[in-house]
């Protein structure tokens, strides 16, 4: 990283993250076996902070949430970071390392607000976007299931929303706005009926009218994930889906990511 970069120190204290230890257990049941071995986790979660290019002091946050084999800096390399700047975006970035090591011990929410949430809070920015990749993506989503209100927006590129067994049954349904919650789901499907359930607020309204966070969602056309994903974007505005050519990898995610930047709500530098 460029020298401006340095770590953001976590505020005091532990909170608690209502809810987080049933849906995010349930999760990690569903990654298994992928043949990963996590990494060893810190405490306090690691994150590096990039200034805008603005010559004010930025009141935006984005936090960014790497993949499952992915690395922090894999966010610099592939152009993230500059990309914003060269726009003028008037946000500062932060690269937070939630490694799946945070998942596998159930600690990732509690760790990015800990973290990276609530230092930002406490240091003034008054508006925090978190945009993850894969299962960052998912772990984006599952911090606002657990603790709403906490951030501005969302972004997900390509994220993992479940088994594909239980995606096709969504898709029988005639999709998320017309399937309906199993009353005693399956264990096998405890982790995705919680979490559809809870994206089938998106289906109601906008976002905006209900509450929730304006949810951006970019995936490629040859993505793994592709199915799951059009399920989830085929109830969320238009403007706010994105696809491209390509599969599960960095070239389709920063063509993505190069495109919601025009129209993402961020502010941009006077």
């Amino acid at each position: 990283m460029p020298s401006s970069s340095h770590l953001i120190q976590p505020a005091g204290g532990r909170r608690r993250t209502a809810g987080r230890g049933a849906l995010l257990l349930a999760a990690l049941f569903a990654l298994a076996g992928c043949g990963f071995l996590p990494r060893p986790t810190t405490v306090p979660m690691g994150t590096q902070l990039e200034r805008s290019a603005c010559p004010t002091p930025a009141q935006t946050l984005v936090v960014f949430l790497p993949g499952a084999g992915s690395l922090p800096g894999e966010f610099v390399r592939e152009g993230f970071l500059r990309e914003m700047q060269s726009r003028r975006i008037a946000a500062d970035m932060l690269i937070a390392d939630a490694h799946r090591g945070y998942y596998s011990q159930r600690t990732v929410l509690e760790r990015i607000d800990a973290d990276a949430i609530g230092p930002a809070r406490a240091q003034g920015y008054r508006s925090i976007w978190l945009v993850g990749i894969s299962l960052g993506g998912l772990g984006a989503l599952l911090h606002e299931e657990a603790l709403p209100g906490r951030v501005a927006g969302l972004v997900a590129l390509a994220p993992y929303l479940g088994e594909e067994r239980f995606i096709d049954g969504v898709a029988a349904a005639g999709g998320l706005a017309n399937w309906r919650a199993p009353s005693q789901p399956a264990a096998e499907g405890a982790f995705e009926s919680r979490l559809w359930r809870w994206l089938q607020g998106y289906a109601a309204s906008t976002g905006a009218a209900s509450g929730r966070p304006p949810l951006f969602l970019g995936y490629g056309l040859q993505d793994r994930f592709k199915d799951s994903n059009a399920l989830l974007g085929a109830v969320l505005p238009p403007p706010q889906v994105f696809t491209t050519p390509g599969g599960h990898d960095w070239p389709a995610w920063r063509a993505l990511w190069t495109r919601m930047l025009s129209v993402l709500p961020l502010p941009h530098c006077r």
